[in-house]
């Protein structure tokens, strides 16, 4: 009987947070730092180890991680961009177990990531066979997206700002498209974390 696929989890908590003017991974949702919130979906899902890239605000963020059983690194490069910080997760992930056959990739800003979310990439990866499942909303893919072994030079290769969104948005016949609108609602500014408290009151 074959074993089912091992994946790994890298999230990404280190930007600057320039536009929010305070940490975004720090933004409490339900009473919960959302780096925390972030955390604990993966480690409710089938992915293992969970690494959390932090940078920007490194020791204000470290605390809301203590109690779980992640692996926080730091990305002394943050500010080179989101790339940098994926290039560090990765190979993070990769010094911990050679094993892995793929990696899902998460940001911390997403309030609607969950485990259920994780589930249902791995799922069309599964029944699809390709190579990426990715979330799509706001008409094209993007984070979370789950990456099976073969794009790990790929990743590792990118640089600044766009992260893996060419990798996601490039050849969709290797990409499995997962419709998940609700993850369009992420937190970059004071107005969108102060909507999306407003929104989810009773």
């Amino acid at each position: 009987m074959n074993e089912p696929p091992r994946f790994g989890a890298v999230i990404l908590a280190a930007g600057g947070s320039s536009r929010m003017g305070r940490p975004k991974p720090l933004l409490e949702i339900g009473g919960r730092p959302l780096v925390a919130c972030a955390a604990e979906a993966a480690l409710a899902a089938a992915v293992w180890p969970v690494v959390v890239v932090l940078g920007a605000h490194a020791e204000k963020i470290r605390p809301a991680l203590a109690r779980l059983p992640v692996l926080p690194i730091e990305n002394p490069a943050w500010s080179e961009g989101m790339a940098s910080s994926l290039r560090a997760g990765l190979a993070a992930l990769r010094q911990f177990s050679r094993q892995l056959d793929g990696a899902l990739v998460a940001l911390c800003d997403q309030p609607a990531f969950s485990a259920g979310v994780i589930a249902r990439l791995i799922e069309a990866q599964r029944t699809t066979g390709r190579s990426i499942a990715a979330a799509r909303y706001s008409g094209r893919c993007g984070a979370p997206a789950l990456f099976l072994r073969e794009h790990f030079a790929a990743l590792a290769a990118l640089t600044g700002e766009e992260g893996a969104r060419l990798l996601l948005n490039g050849d969709p016949g290797r990409v499995a498209a997962v419709d998940l609108p609700e993850l369009a609602a992420d937190l970059d500014t004071p107005e969108d974390y102060d909507r999306f408290i407003k929104a989810a009151a009773p």
